[in-house]
Formats: C-alpha cells, sequence, structure tokens
C-alpha cells in the first residue's frame, strides 16, 4: 500500500513514518501542503495522512483540491482537536475519516489498512458548462462565480449534472430529491427549476425536452 503522511511535525512524520514501512508499507512524507498536493499529483496514493493545520496550504484546503482534482486517495485527517464540530467539518470536506491527537499507534494503523481496503474515492465535485458544483461543501460557482441556492435548488442541479447531458424527466427530480410524502401532482419541479435557472443566469444552461424532461449543458 502507498501511503502519504502530510505532517508539520517533523519528528513526528519521521516516526509516523517508520513505523508503517514496518507494517509493510510504501511511505512518502510532506511537511506542507504545497508539498502533500505536488506529491499527490503525480503519484497514486491508497491513503493519505492528511495533518490540518499545515503550513502554506492549510489541510482543509488540501482535502478539498484533492476531492476537486479527482484523486481517488482515501484521506485520514490529523488533528489535535477532536471535537464533533471539527469531525463534522473535516468530513464535510472530503475527508474518509478523522483521527484525534495524541493517537495510539496501533488504531492509526488499522485504520490506515481498513482505508486502504475501501474502493477507490470519488471526487465530489462535478465541472461542466462552466458551473461547479462542490457536494462536499455545498458551493456552487458559475464562471467563477459564487451562487446561493436552497438546498432543493442544489438538489436538483446535481441531479441534472450528474446525467451528463441526458434529460432527467420531473418524475425522476421529485422521486430523488423529494420524500414520498410530496404531492406526485405538484408542481414544486418546475418552480424551483424556475428558480434555479433565475440564479444561474444568462445564458440559459438548463434545456427543457418536450416529452422526457430537463437537461443541464
Amino acid at each position: 500500500m502507498r501511503v502519504l503522511v502530510v505532517e508539520d511535525e517533523e519528528r513526528l512524520a519521521a516516526t509516523i513514518a517508520r513505523g508503517l514501512r514496518r507494517e509493510g508499507m510504501a511511505v512518502d512524507v510532506a511537511h506542507d501542503g504545497a508539498c502533500a498536493l505536488e506529491k499527490a499529483s503525480i503519484t497514486d496514493y491508497a491513503v493519505i495522512l492528511l495533518d490540518r493545520n499545515l503550513p502554506l496550504v492549510h489541510g482543509d484546503e488540501v482535502c478539498h483540491q484533492l476531492r476537486r482534482d479527482g484523486s481517488a486517495a482515501r484521506v485520514l485527517m490529523l488533528t489535535a482537536s477532536a471535537s464533533t464540530a471539527d469531525l463534522v467539518e473535516g468530513l464535510s470536506l472530503g475527508a474518509d475519516d478523522y483521527l484525534g491527537k495524541p493517537f495510539a499507534f496501533e488504531e492509526l494503523v488499522a485504520r490506515v489498512r481498513a482505508l486502504g481496503r475501501r474502493p477507490p474515492a470519488v471526487s465530489s465535485v462535478l465541472s461542466r458548462a462552466g458551473v461547479t458544483l462542490d457536494t462536499g461543501r455545498r458551493e456552487v460557482t458559475r464562471e467563477g462565480q459564487d451562487l446561493t441556492l436552497t438546498p432543493k435548488e442544489f438538489a436538483v442541479l446535481e441531479q441534472l449534472m450528474l446525467a451528463e447531458g441526458a434529460a432527467v424527466s420531473a418524475e425522476e427530480l421529485l422521486e430523488r430529491v423529494w420524500d414520498e410524502q410530496t404531492d406526485p401532482f405538484t408542481n414544486v419541479v418546475r418552480v424551483t427549476l424556475m428558480t434555479l435557472r433565475r440564479k444561474l443566469g444568462d445564458p440559459p444552461i438548463i434545456d427543457t425536452v418536450i416529452g422526457a424532461g430537463y437537461r443541464f449543458g
């Protein structure tokens, strides 16, 4: 298993790397976020141990860029703070697991092995026709401009972008975005699409396909 240890405390990084190598893993080390991104761009790591508080590029931004760039590496975020709020924030950025410092080395090894057995991660960022949708951060931009969407508008846009140019019917959107309590004869899909189109701006990017539904891009 190829592992990247990203930790600015050099002695701790060396200790972790040495211990993982004894477990039969191939380990590289980076001491700042910029170096981590460079190494991840040229090597396919199975797992990246990522300290959160890094110099040059913060660990949060490293995680975000890895997911944006489609890295399949599993990310185990390490931090001195292990509060519930930090855990939720770390996972929302695209991390696969979260471990607070100090930690038992045996637990670290077990988590790394567990992550290594998982299928490759997929990018949480969708990009098409100038629109970027980040499912982890719940952010949407068009041509670099931030858009403020409601949860339902975000979910509808996500479904349309996942279709990769294929038409998605109103019935499919109703089934995937709304719950079973929603009236199947409601016009909520049409209304949501109307406001979503307005927020996306010009030129129009969501087409109505007669008899088939709606198509993005």
